[in-house]
């Protein structure tokens, strides 16, 4: 049987493998292991890329948003707005800063809906989370015309790294941005890493104070903060990819344009969109089928990966189950939720292994075989 995994990180490696090696031959004799060199190196690579002043290297992603909002000094007391169709850490973030977690509905691209936002707003809302969801932004423009400036926009970039929108790089465009690294992301490390990424100074150094125990010097602790701080080895892997993040991105929007053909006779099959002004980096491909978990269910019997990001919206998991039932408040989320499928894709999925899924995709809505025979045609 054939076999297409939902996510082939050898790939990658073999590219970048032998820099890597030598990276961590310099970190090992140097015993630079904590903030050294190599990750003053690539926190200034990166925030060249993302076009910001600063990027500050953290532990986790999850680690990232929360030290982004503990920045900007939102904590007890304050509500945070997030997209109910996330990762959970987006949630879990916020009331780890001591925040109020306040869930809003997403439009049919899946990404934060501006008009649900404005119906959320209270006079306790101190910022907003845009979630950068499956690879695209969100619409960070309406988003700021709704809250105004006195609310921080934070971005969570976690899958969108290298996304455009209007010219301007994920990270960029709102006052502070945290993404995660770890290793399935489209710059991806070999372990949990972070980053928070903006362009002020005063928020900059209060990040860097907060990941280290809240002072920038040893046995100098201004205020309490944590232990997140990313290690050199991980900055030695991040380096290595980052300089290769854009021709994989250019890959994955290939693979992207691929699928889109191959599934174009297939009217049960919605593809995504992507919205304009924006440049796709096609973290996940997700399309939209009836009967999902069956659809899904053969597709993986016949030994395709592919899987649901994500299964149920935030505000219905039971971690965060509040007094007030949240099930039929976020229809749109909800909806979307039963019928999301994720596709593979990663750099180096080769045209054969994108006709097979095709093919058993469209056998699973019940194609006939003239028109599964058709695909490769599309191709």
């Amino acid at each position: 049987m054939t076999t297409v995994p939902m996510l082939d990180l050898s790939l990658q490696h073999t590219q970048v493998a032998d820099e890597i090696r030598a990276g961590f031959d310099r970190v090992i004799a140097s015993s630079s292991y904590i903030l050294g060199p190599a990750v003053d190196e690539f926190e200034a690579a990166f925030a060249d890329y993302c076009g910001v002043a600063h990027a500050i290297g953290v532990g986790t992603g999850t680690d990232a948003i929360e030290l982004a909002l503990r920045g900007t000094g939102i904590g007890p007391g304050d509500d945070v707005i997030v997209p109910a169709n996330t990762f959970v850490a987006t949630a879990e973030a916020v009331l780890r800063a001591g925040a109020t977690v306040v869930f809003a509905d997403c439009d049919e691209n899946f990404l934060l809906d501006p008009e649900d936002l404005r119906t959320r707003l209270t006079s306790r809302t101190r910022a907003v989370i845009a979630v950068h969801l499956y690879g695209q932004t969100a619409a960070v423009d309406e988003i700021r015309a709704v809250v105004g400036p006195s609310i921080v926009l934070i971005e969570d970039a976690a899958q969108a790294q290298g996304a455009r929108h209007r010219g301007r790089r994920a990270g960029s465009l709102g006052d502070v941005a945290g993404t995660s690294f770890y290793p399935g992301k489209n710059l991806g490390a070999y372990g949990d890493a972070g980053a928070v990424m903006t362009s002020s100074h005063a928020i900059a150094e209060r990040v860097r104070m907060l990941r280290n125990h809240g002072g920038l010097q040893k046995y100098e602790h201004l205020e309490v903060g944590t232990n997140s701080r990313l290690d050199s080895l991980q900055a030695v892997v991040l380096s290595a990819k980052l300089a290769r993040l854009e021709s994989w991105n250019a890959e994955r929007r290939k693979l992207a344009e691929r699928y889109d053909r191959l599934l174009s006779g297939l009217p049960l099959v919605t593809c995504p969109r992507t919205v304009p002004g924006n440049e796709h980096v096609f973290h996940q491909y997700v399309v939209r089928v009836p009967e999902r978990d069956r659809v899904l269910a053969e597709l993986n019997a016949h030994g395709i990966g592919a899987g649901i990001h994500y299964p149920l919206p935030v505000p219905l998991l039971p971690a965060f189950a509040g007094p007030v039932p949240a099930r039929g408040r976020f229809p749109v989320a909800e909806r979307l939720a039963t019928e999301i499928l994720s596709l593979p894709i990663y750099p180096g999925l080769e045209p054969e292994q994108q006709y097979y899924v095709a093919e058993q995709l469209a056998l699973s809505i019940g194609r006939t075989p003239a028109v599964v025979t058709g695909i490769r045609a599309a191709g």
